[in-house]
């Protein structure tokens, strides 16, 4: 399970938390304007945007779990068990795998507007990367400086949602994460006042007694309503280094830590990576869950008129700086 976040300061960022219980060999991946996207049913695009993320290379073929593009617009894939559902071929249709959607969107889009104009003919169809990768249950963030969607392969068809916050977890789908929200309309970040009778005299007796009811659970709905809490309230300074820091903050109140959540006797979910970029600049930046330090790749630092994938193995070792 993951939280993907988008946020704005001076400038635009996007990321996510990864939440698995194991390594698919997470790598920062550069995807160049002249690498040459094949595609299951679509045509190649041989000329496109260039592309920055995380995610794994599987036979010389980028498979994003999030990405940005050159223009400044974001995607992230969540999973999204037991309510995806990729359809069958349909003729005249763009048919896309759900492996291929981050590419093909990014490839071709600079905003959510073009993003929304593709998706008219879009259908994301029931096709594995290969035997060994079967199809993934996913629904997306995705999101420009501007605004925010939400895209769900649901057993009706493609629903795209206009996403007013800028966050999204797993289950249940996004109309009804929105809705539950309404049972947290009582939060505040500033000290609660007596409603509770004016017969008698009670007053907070600390700091944070607003957000009394804040869901701190590890589930999908709970990690939307902590990470929406938290981004909304969020205070930040224009610069890079705060607004980076504090991006990393509000993924961290979602961050799942190894132990806490069993999937069985040897594998424990937990936050694998947290990824976050500027997408006005195509900074990428990451920690991983042993390696709190923040690591970051410049994709303009890069060959972009490359055909070939750009790739920087993940820094996975605590990296502790000693003062005596």
């Amino acid at each position: 399970m993951c939280t993907a976040v988008s946020y704005k300061t001076k400038d635009h960022y996007f990321g996510r938390t990864l939440d698995i219980y194991t390594s698919y060999d997470e790598t920062l991946i550069i995807t160049p304007r002249n690498y040459s996207f094949k595609f299951k049913m679509v045509r190649e695009l041989k000329c496109h945007y260039a592309l920055v993320g995380m995610g794994t290379v599987v036979n010389d073929y980028p498979l994003y779990f999030d990405a940005t593009n050159e223009k400044g617009l974001s995607m992230a894939g969540l999973n999204f068990p037991d309510n995806a559902s990729y359809k069958p071929m349909i003729h005249g249709a763009n048919n896309v795998t759900s492996f291929e959607f981050i590419p093909y969107i990014l490839c071709q889009c600079a905003n959510i507007s073009e993003v929304k104009f593709l998706l008219n003919k879009l259908n994301i169809i029931n096709v594995s990367f290969s035997p060994e990768l079967p199809i993934t249950p996913l629904h997306w963030l995705i999101a420009d400086r501007n605004q925010s969607i939400t895209v769900e392969c649901v057993k009706e068809g493609l629903k795209v949602y206009d996403n007013p916050i800028g966050v999204l977890t797993n289950n249940p789908p996004f109309d009804m994460q929105m809705f539950n929200l309404n049972m947290y309309m009582g939060l505040s970040p500033n000290a609660p006042k007596n409603r509770f009778s004016d017969k008698i005299d009670l007053k907070p007796f600390s700091f944070g007694m607003g957000g009394l009811g804040l869901p701190g659970d590890l589930s999908s709905p709970s990690r939307f309503v902590r990470a929406s809490f938290v981004k909304l309230n969020s205070l930040c300074g224009s610069s890079e280094s705060e607004s980076v820091s504090q991006f990393f903050h509000i993924l961290g109140s979602v961050c799942q830590q190894k132990g806490c959540v069993i999937v069985d006797k040897e594998h424990y979910e937990h936050t694998v990576c947290t990824t976050c970029c500027n997408t006005d600049k195509g900074i990428f930046y990451y920690t991983t869950y042993e390696n709190n330090q923040i690591t970051g790749v410049n994709m303009h630092h890069e060959n972009l008129e490359s055909n070939r994938l750009i790739t920087y193995p993940l820094v996975k070792g605590q990296q502790m700086r000693m003062l005596n």
